[in-house]
């Protein structure tokens, strides 16, 4: 057992509220969260998460910041007002100064930037439950494996169309189609 989920198993509630909109990161991360000791529902829009909400508020909670039918910030004010002492972390695709103050100041503990990888994600969890501050991750991603992550979520989400991806990352298509065929930075 790691230290993550041996601190994890000493929780006395363990509930998880995963709000996403990207259903391959919801999952992906709800399963990491599940085999680390916690146990997670998942919603993947402000309305779900809000029922979520009302039926059995949970200790934690890893929210979107922005989604189709509204933001992050909705579900982390209705939480407060449900469960003050609940714990929550925001992430985002969208980090910049504005948002992150926005998040903290509605009752966020942290704030992440996507990808976020699920150890960092437990770890800003079990710092904002035992009050310590977050450490800084171990081994980050570097910036060419950020940047190969954002161009693989926006060519998925423009359902594998190169010429749409090249232009919404304003970038030339040639380009784009060289940096899709190579693998992935470390």
């Amino acid at each position: 057992m790691t230290s993550i989920e041996g601190a994890v198993a000493e929780l006395t509630e363990k509930t998880l509220l995963l709000l996403d909109d990207d259903a391959p990161l919801r999952n992906r991360l709800g399963r990491a969260l599940e085999s680390r000791g916690f146990q997670v529902t998942l919603v993947e829009s402000v309305a779900d998460a809000l029922a979520a909400l009302r039926a059995a508020p949970p200790a934690f909670a890893v929210l979107d910041m922005r989604l189709e039918d509204g933001s992050g910030l909705k579900v982390v004010e209705a939480l407060r007002d449900t469960r003050p002492d609940a714990r929550v972390v925001m992430l985002t695709g969208y980090g910049n100064i504005a948002t992150a103050v926005a998040a903290v100041k509605a009752g966020a503990v942290d704030y992440l930037s996507k990808p976020a990888d699920a150890d960092d994600v437990v770890k800003a969890l079990l710092a904002a439950a035992t009050g310590e501050p977050v450490a800084p991750p171990e081994n980050p991603m570097s910036a060419d494996r950020v940047r190969w992550e954002h161009i693989q979520r926006v060519y998925e989400l423009c359902g594998h169309n190169v010429s749409e991806t090249a232009r919404r990352l304003n970038m030339h298509r040639r380009t784009l189609q060289r940096i899709l065929a190579k693998r992935a930075p470390r």
